[in-house]
């Protein structure tokens, strides 16, 4: 077993808890795109795996884990007039003025990852522009080495051409690297990129989805240096 000398992220439902910050973000945008037309607004909702009246995503609601793009071309059929550039470029200023809700303390675990010398980076489905807005407004963007969105040229999870991309801008093997993420799509492209991967209980999908595609399953990323240590002390053994 290597050590772990490198972590990559997944953001949204990973960093930040999924439901309590995409909830409203989703809410917002059905409302503003159906002219706040309740019943429009919770047909388009059912049509990307949220329930307009609970809040709620559904297990394999569109907006877990696609890109925005994806989500648009999802919508589009049901949104008579909207056009989809216009569209995507509204849901990319929305996400980046959505209030956070963050899966841990931040900054002081951040800071105790890279003290530990780890090389740390981000790889979303997000545009590349809110995702570093939002580690800007978590008080964390110092501390990630490599910013990655499915615009960043890459490409998207869960191909694993972003976590390939980290793991070279590093000059680290992927076996020295553990994916942390939330959904199945976060763990096959770590799988596919040859990496660890590390599932968290922070966004939609259950233990028992995750389980299958991870190496370990941690309720939240605040008890990931437990693990990595754990994980350089079986290194050191052998």
């Amino acid at each position: 077993m290597r050590a772990i000398r490198g972590l990559v992220f997944d953001k949204d439902g990973t960093l930040f808890d999924f439901r309590a910050t995409w909830g409203a973000w989703t809410r917002a945008l059905l409302l503003e795109l159906t002219q706040g037309e309740d019943a429009r607004a919770a047909a388009v909702g059912r049509v990307i795996g949220y329930d307009l009246a609970s809040g709620d995503f559904a297990p394999d609601s569109y907006v877990i884990a696609h890109t925005p793009e994806e989500i648009a071309d999802r919508m589009i059929p049901h949104l008579p007039g909207v056009e989809r550039a216009a569209l995507v470029a509204r849901m990319s200023s929305l996400a980046t003025e959505t209030a956070l809700v963050a899966a841990t303390d931040l900054p002081p675990l951040f800071a105790a990852l890279k003290g530990a010398g780890l090389y740390v980076g981000l790889a979303t489905n997000d545009f590349a522009a809110p995702a570093e807005a939002h580690l800007r407004q978590a008080g964390v963007r110092q501390f990630f080495d490599f910013v990655a969105g499915f615009d960043s040229g890459h490409g998207a999870k869960p191909a694993p051409g972003p976590l390939l991309a980290f793991a070279a801008s590093g000059g680290l093997d992927p076996a020295e690297v553990a994916m942390v993420g939330d959904s199945v799509h976060d763990l096959v492209a770590g799988r596919a990129a040859g990496m660890r991967t590390v599932g968290v209980l922070t966004g939609i999908a259950l233990a028992a989805e995750l389980a299958p595609h991870a190496d370990v399953v941690l309720p939240h990323i605040g008890h990931l240096p437990d693990w990595v240590a754990s994980v350089h002390e079986a290194a050191e053994v052998r």
